[in-house]
């Protein structure tokens, strides 16, 4: 027998009633703003303009909605969890978010043509992020801001159990960590100024999340003229 609708199934994402309930709380605004969130907000502050419009990739339940509210930007967002997609569509409309703008698909899946695009502590944990970052460098008109665990030093590669789901879910996730030039070159090769910064919250030192480091950076494109 096959089937060919399994994807849903080996996603961690859509077997953590813990995140699950962290992401319904943020988008109710029950939790304080993610620090990653911010920073992310705060560099979009100095070069966006009201009105433009920005691609949330791997948005989970869409909460940094919330964080680009004051920018006045045009929000939508795309993530593969239909668990995650569906509270945003649940929570996000009170705030004043049309439910349309959520969508429920991979990065590597999706066409889009925005001002902006963001993906926030997502492609560490997918096999590599060359194919999903560029299709947010094809589709972003003028920046891309990405977070993700990397360093100075070649790319390390890891497959891990992830003991932190729902009982009877045994799962494998990636905890990758990438090379900062690397990320950095292919963004150059694709017509865009690239620069590294350092993650605010965690000052490049390591951080345990699901019991693996993970060492947090920043990266901002904006392309050429």
């Amino acid at each position: 027998m096959v089937t060919t609708d399994s994807y849903h199934r080996y996603n961690i994402w859509e077997h953590s009633s813990t995140v699950a309930e962290l992401y319904r709380r943020r988008c109710r605004l029950e939790d304080p703003e993610m620090d990653s969130a911010k920073q992310a907000a705060a560099i979009l502050g100095d070069f966006s303009r009201p009105r433009d419009t920005i691609f949330d990739a791997g948005c989970g339940s869409g909460y940094f909605y919330h964080s680009v509210r004051p920018l006045g930007l045009s929000y939508f967002g795309v993530d593969a969890s239909p668990r995650l997609i569906g509270i945003g569509r649940e929570e996000l409309p009170s705030f004043g978010l049309d439910p349309s703008r959520l969508h429920c698909a991979r990065i590597e899946d999706t066409e889009f043509s925005c001002d902006h695009a963001v993906c926030l502590n997502v492609l560490s944990n997918i096999d590599n992020f060359h194919r999903p970052l560029e299709r947010l460098l094809s589709g972003a008109r003028r920046s891309v801001i990405l977070r993700e665990s990397a360093w100075d030093r070649l790319a390390q590669y890891s497959y891990v159990a992830d003991r932190f789901l729902d009982e009877g879910h045994e799962l494998h996730v990636h905890v990758n960590t990438y090379c900062i030039a690397e990320i950095l070159e292919f963004g150059r090769q694709r017509g865009f100024l690239a620069e590294h910064r350092v993650d605010e919250r965690t000052k490049g030192q390591p951080e345990m999340v699901i019991d693996h480091p993970h060492h947090w950076s920043f990266f901002v494109f904006r392309r050429e003229a």
